[in-house]
């Protein structure tokens, strides 16, 4: 999987993809389905997760303020409230698309 071009159009994020594809995230679906083990737990050798509580976001964490690219696999997203620590994968979020 891999992206051609990522593009912060208004309230979403555009992705072209190399097979041709295009996709189009809104950003409060992306910030509620960050991937970190804060937002989204971390397993244990068990199977257990183990998670923060859910937590009310203000309108500032869907603000996407910059992205960047992490090697030739992923993106970084930054939000409007300081959150920063979710790698976003090209293959989960192609996942995400198709949810």
């Amino acid at each position: 999987m891999r992206a051609l071009d990522i593009q912060h159009i208004g309230s979403e994020l555009a992705i072209r993809w190399a097979d041709g594809g295009e996709n189009f995230f809104p950003l409060e679906k992306l910030r509620r389905a960050c991937p970190c083990a804060g937002c989204s737990g971390e397993v244990d050798i068990l199977g257990n997760v183990y998670k923060n509580p859910d937590k009310v976001l203000a309108p500032a964490a869907f603000e996407l303020r910059r992205f960047v690219p992490v090697g030739g696999y992923a993106v970084q997203l930054f939000w409007g409230d300081g959150h920063n620590s979710g790698i976003f994968a090209f293959d989960y979020l192609k996942r995400l698309a198709a949810a």
